[in-house]
């Protein structure tokens, strides 16, 4: 977080021994991620642009079969939290950060005991202990299918991710109407 996304694709590409070219990067299309968008653009990193869905965005780092190597991206504190668990859960790494919008935002936060206003929390300061994590699709994304009806019958998938089962998996489950 420290560093420019220019610094963090490069420092990402030598670790993973990847050409810039080579590292997908993935961010939601909005106007704040405009510079962001540019900078990538600028040295030649493959963006992948989604029009929502954040946290399952965050979440396609977690395997290969997604090509999406970095989440970067401006977003809401919950969303932060829940995508930190599940990453958590499947050996990521995630950073993170409070952008305050307003001096209310600050005075809050500094009321739920955060002294700190420009911290950057790893992973562990987010997510300690064990966690478990559920994701049930509505509509069909990247990472998940969405709720499919079959006549009568309805089919789901969930992710689930549990810390400390080492669980990370897709739960398909059909439901029969009677």
């Amino acid at each position: 977080l420290d560093n420019a996304i220019e610094k963090n694709v490069k420092n990402f590409s030598d670790f993973k021994n990847k050409k810039i070219e080579e590292i997908c990067v993935c961010l939601l299309e909005r106007d704040r991620h405009i510079e962001i968008i540019n900078s990538l653009k600028k040295i030649g990193a493959k963006i992948k642009l989604i029009s929502d869905g954040d946290v399952a965005g965050a979440i396609m780092v977690s395997d290969s079969k997604y090509n999406v190597d970095i989440f970067v991206g401006i977003g809401g504190g919950p969303e932060g939290v829940i995508v930190a668990s599940a990453l958590d859960a499947m050996n990521c790494n995630f950073q993170g950060r409070f952008i305050f919008a307003t001096d209310k935002d600050k005075v809050r936060a500094k009321q739920m005991g955060i002294k700190d206003l420009n911290k950057k929390y790893q992973i562990n300061e987010i997510v300690k202990g064990d966690s478990i994590f559920c994701a049930t699709g509505i509509t069909s994304g990247d990472l998940i299918n969405g709720l499919k009806k079959d006549g009568s019958n309805f089919h789901t998938e969930t992710l689930i991710t549990h810390k400390s089962e080492n669980l990370v998996s897709i739960i398909h489950k059909k439901y029969i109407s009677k």
